[in-house]
């Protein structure tokens, strides 16, 4: 595994690109190898020290890390990192112990560059001439020129000696604080007058890797009485912690808790390597493996015995042994196996790398590291290390360091990155070992990875002064994830198994970081306003001002990004500004549509969030056009990613809304008064029901707050509410009309039937009849009797007539509150015209529906009041008793007196607009009800030509009553319109009965068709509707004709069946 050490050449060269000035162009190569790494390509590194500090302890901006870096090599249980930290320093001084300062004869020194071998990166090494056979400790470091790292600005330490020559060591840790001549190291002594001289190795070595005096005492004797006669010996033949616990005894320590500790250590380190984490595989049943795990147990509870006699530490020694010199094919071999296997070599080998850092100045490499890389070199045969291995352990302790170090010293990744050329071309060769490539793959992967976190977020760990930073990371991480899809083994599959994206590519995942980074960075925004709670369940007020904030945020983060970020990320994306406002813009919009689809919203502050948002939208699209000017296909791709707001659909959709909301209330109304409505006046100043007002009330209130709201308003939100209102208005007339129909309240007609002659005996009856019943009829009919006589009259209008009056004034009290509600609607400015709407005919009134259907159902439930009020409420006094027993007994004087008190009272219970509707549909009725008496009086009425001037004198009394109630309110004009009818039929009661039966004839042969003479007439069919030439309505009063000729024509002609007696008896 360990391959000839080729010492490393460094090419270095300065470019200024058009692009970014100040990036340090660097490419290593190896020793005697003329052409360019594998990698194939410059790298460009930001080195710009203006962006970061050099120090931690400097002063500046020091960003958040977003998550700790995870170590990509396996864990070692039970060795925690200082245990490993003091086996390191034990191998290192092991391999070293010929070299000057650790043991050998000539001390190391210090030489100025002027004396450096310049073909040699590392200094001289051992035996060079001119250097005295030591390592030289060069003034200047080829390593970190050649990785981009400063000079430290200070001398190089030096040490005092005593008296003796010797240099005086720290006993502790705690010891080792720096003095005032030395603020590197921290090892100098005080100030004192005795000489002073460079560090050697070794000193640096010990004060880098925190070990004491004591601990390197130990060491040192170790060492000496393991090499007694054996100073050739090799130090990968030499079982380090197995010696130590050979030759340390107890009594060499401070107290036994110190030796059982230390001697634990020692155990823990040899099971690593010879148990757990062997070079050479390992049966688990392996006998001296299995007895080596029992001493180690044994030692948890107290130190064992590790005496010349001590049965234990025989048994010790033969398991080690045996363990560490095996070889893979079980035959013989020159080399033992004790701290070689993966990952234990590892982890001592980066403890070493870790201790090139100054140990006060952390982010500072020490100006040394050439001499104490060449050093560590020796080490590589006893940990099973190669040149793959440690370019790949220098690059991630350098990346480490970096993370470690808070980020503030971008050298420090400038140099991992100078190292990933180096680690490129190891991982293109063919002979990888097996280790390597899992090494490889974590390590990479693990750089990637928290490269990636802070890329993904980078709006919260990089600002305008750190933005270099966050370039040299891109840089660095593209160079990662080329290695990692060129060169590792299944990585592009184990990343698409895993659910990562599929495309790898730099404008891909910029685009990627930049989508993420600005939602992370809108997320935060929401999680700072606590937004994404007070939406979904705060008030509607405090909900639409923050997202007012929130819209002023997003802004300002639209801003930052295209100050800051866009022009670096720019260089891989070509949009990159683009992306970044669609991303903002989809972000805004899952808020605003979390906003709007969440409880019903007060329509004023949805019309404020909206406009925001409006305005938001035109500023990112706006940023979407600018930045894909040089797009070819113009940007359309990106914009077509901006979900639209539609602020003006949104806010019709909310008006809609906002309108069915006010509706639903107003149908609640609607179903209450069906429920409760009694119609009983609301008071004596305001006779209609209280449901109408309640309901104008909600038409007022519902059209006010549609045009408080502070949007303009189209006219098809504004009719959406108008026609809904309407439909209300329509329901409720409905409801106020269902109160039956004027044929409810209609006698029925009786059959035709012929009236017939009396005998002597019925003349006779009817006579005493006359003298006595009739008379008696007739003071009832006219109120009296009974004391008062007929100057006490009482109207006769039932209850449920007076409810058909308040039904009434509901109508009118509508029609009046309509039009002053048509009205202001007419005068409000807020409604624009919609152009689709315009060439359309529009109606003089926004209620012109509800309008038409109310003055249908006035006159409807004027109707119904009025035939309820005469054929019901009057029917005593009108139908059912007028002209019974014989027109002379039975006039219509005593009716008219009862129907005028009625009429008053309808004057005073109906309102004044709505009275002339209703006289005149009383006067209907009368006159309906005079022409039921004429035609359809039944068995109890006859009349004879002598009686027509009596029936016409009654009905122009009628007539007068109307035209004389009220004021005028029913001109005459209309009472004589009105009884033409009437007055026709009275005309033919005058007729001789036989121009009634020819004028009979005439009629009925022409409605039938009936051409020649002698055919049969057929009965003519009852329409109702009266009228001198209706050839029934002739008929009837043929049928109640009294004298021989109707009844012969009758009787022959259609054979009608004669009448009763023609007299009811009261």
């Amino acid at each position: 595994m360990v391959s000839g050490f080729s010492r490393l050449s460094v090419c270095i060269s300065f470019s200024l690109t058009p692009f970014s000035a100040g990036f340090l162009t660097t490419q290593i190569s190896l020793a005697g190898n003329s052409t360019p790494p594998s990698m194939g390509r410059d790298f460009r590194i930001n080195v710009n020290h203006h962006s970061a500090p050099s120090s931690p302890t400097a002063t500046t901006h020091r960003p958040a890390t977003p998550t700790d870096l995870s170590s990509p090599f396996s864990e070692i249980g039970g060795v925690n990192r200082d245990e490993l930290r003091e086996a390191a320093y034990e191998v290192f001084f092991t391999a070293c112990r010929s070299s000057p300062g650790f043991g050998g004869r000539s001390a190391l020194t210090y030489y100025n560059s002027s004396s450096v071998d310049t073909a040699d990166p590392y200094g001289a090494c051992p035996g060079s001439p001119g250097k005295h056979n030591g390592v030289g400790m060069a003034v200047t470091s080829r390593v970190k020129r050649s990785l981009g790292l400063k000079m430290m600005k200070k001398t190089p330490s030096s040490r005092r000696t005593n008296s003796c020559g010797a240099v005086p060591m720290p006993t502790s840790p705690n010891s080792m604080a720096p003095g005032p001549s030395s603020p590197r190291f921290g090892f100098t002594a005080p100030n004192t007058s005795r000489s002073w001289r460079p560090l050697t190795s070794a000193e640096i070595m010990r004060q880098q890797m925190k070990v004491t005096e004591q601990s390197d005492n130990r060491l040192r004797k170790t060492l000496m009485r393991t090499l007694v006669g054996q100073m050739g010996r090799r130090a990968e033949t030499i079982i380090l912690p197995l010696e130590l616990l050979r030759h340390l005894k107890p009594s060499e320590f401070s107290d036994a808790v110190e030796y059982h500790m230390w001697q634990q250590r020692q155990l823990k380190i040899l099971e690593a390597g010879l148990v757990l984490h062997p070079s050479i595989p390992l049966d688990k049943m392996d006998a001296f493996a299995i007895k080596f795990k029992e001493i180690l147990d044994s030692s948890d509870h107290k130190a064992i015995d590790t005496g010349k006699n001590s049965a234990t530490m025989r048994a010790l020694c033969n398991c080690v042994v045996s363990l560490a010199w095996r070889s893979p094919d079980g035959g013989s071999t020159d080399v033992c196996h004790w701290a070689d296997g993966y990952p234990l070599n590892v982890h001592i080998y980066t403890a070493l790398l870790a201790s090139i850092f100054d140990s006060k100045e952390e982010t500072m490499v020490l100006d040394q590291v050439d001499e104490l890389l060449e050093l560590m070199k020796k080490t590589w045969s006893t940990l099973g290390i190669n040149r793959s291995f440690h370019n790949l352990c220098f690059t991630w302790v350098l990346f480490e360091q970096f993370v470690e170090t808070g980020q503030v010293e971008p050298d420090l990744l400038a140099a991992s990155f100078a190292m990933l050329t180096e680690v490129a071309s190891d991982a293109k060769k063919s002979d990888r070992d097996p280790y390597y490539l899992k090494m490889l793959a974590r390590g990479l992967k693990s750089m990637k990875n928290w490269t990636e976190a802070r890329l993904l977020d980078y709006h919260r760990n990089f600002n305008r002064e750190t933005v270099g930073l966050m370039e040299n990371m891109l840089h660095l991480l593209f160079s990662v994830t080329k290695i990692l899809e060129e060169d590792v083994p299944a990585y592009v599959a184990s990343s698409q198994e895993k659910g990562e994206n599929d495309d790898e590519s730099s404008g891909n995942r910029v685009d990627y970081y930049i989508r993420l980074s600005l939602k992370n960075a809108f997320d935060k925004v929401v999680e700072d306003k606590d937004a994404s709670g007070l939406i979904r369940d705060g008030e509607v007020q405090e909900a639409s001002e923050l997202l007012m904030k929130i819209a002023r945020k997003t802004e300002k983060l639209a801003i930052k990004e295209k100050d800051i970020f866009s022009p670096l990320l720019k260089r891989w994306h070509p949009i990159a500004a683009g992306v970044a406002a669609v991303t903002l813009h989809n972000c805004y919009g899952g808020l605003l549509k979390q906003f709007l689809g969440g409880k019903s919203p007060m329509l004023n502050e949805i019309a404020i969030v909206l406009q925001r948002a409006g305005k938001l939208e035109k500023s990112l699209v706006q940023l979407v056009v600018e930045d894909s000017v040089e797009c070819e296909d113009g940007g359309k791709a990106i914009v077509r990613e901006m979900v639209p707001y539609e602020v003006e659909t949104i806010m019709h959709k909310q008006l809609k809304q906002w309108s069915e909301d006010r509706l639903s209330k107003g149908k609640e109304q609607i179903l209450r008064a069906k429920q409760t409505e009694t119609w009983n006046p609301r008071s004596k100043h305001e006779p209609h029901a209280y449901s109408a007002v309640e309901v104008i009330s909600f038409a007022k209130e519902a059209i006010e707050n549609f045009f408080d709201i502070p949007i303009p308003i189209t006219e098809t939100s504004f009719h959406y509410l108008i026609d809904g209102v309407q439909n209300i208005f329509r329901e409720y007339i409905a409801f106020v009309a269902s109160c039956g129909t004027k044929q409810n309240y209609m006698p029925t007609l009786p059959p035709l039937t012929r009236c017939s002659r009396d005998s002597k005996f019925v003349k006779l009856w009817k006579r005493a009849a006359c003298s006595v019943g009739v008379e008696d009829l007739n003071q009832i009919l006219s109120g009296g009797g009974g004391g008062g006589g007929g100057n006490h009259l009482r109207p006769t209008t039932s209850r449920g007539t007076q409810r058909l009056y308040i039904r009434l004034n509901t109508l009118y009290y509508l029609v009046a509150q309509l039009r002053t509600l048509d009205k202001s609607v007419s005068m409000s400015p807020k409604v624009l015209p919609n152009k689709s709407l315009s060439s359309k005919k529009k109606s003089p009134s926004h209620f012109q529906t509800t309008l038409s259907t109310l003055q249908l159902a006035c006159r409807h439930v004027s109707e119904v009041a009025a035939y309820r009020l005469i054929f019901l409420d009057s029917n005593s006094v009108l139908y059912g008793s007028l002209y019974i027993g014989g027109v002379g007994n039975t006039r219509i004087s005593p009716a008219l007196r009862v129907l005028k008190q009625n009429l008053t009272l309808l004057c005073a219970i109906v309102t004044e607009r709505a009275q002339p509707m209703a006289l005149k549909e009383v006067m209907k009725a009368c006159f309906e009800s005079f022409l039921m008496v004429l035609l359809a009086g039944r068995n109890n009425r006859m009349f004879c030509r002598l009686d027509h001037p009596a029936i016409e004198e009654d009905f122009d009394l009628l007539k007068s009553l109307f035209c004389t109630i009220g004021e005028g309110m029913i001109v005459e004009d209309i009472v004589e319109r009105e009884s033409e009818v009437v007055q026709g039929v009275v005309a033919l009661m005058g007729h001789p009965t036989e121009q009634l039966v020819e004028d009979f004839n005439s009629v009925a042969t022409e409605t039938c068709g009936l051409g020649g003479m002698g055919q049969k007439i057929p009965m003519p069919p009852t329409t109702g509707k009266w009228n001198r030439s209706d050839p029934n309505t002739i008929l009837r009063v043929l049928c109640a004709r009294k004298d021989r000729a109707a009844t012969h024509f009758l009787k022959k002609t259609f054979h009608l069946a004669k009448r009763g007696t023609g007299i009811r008896i009261i």
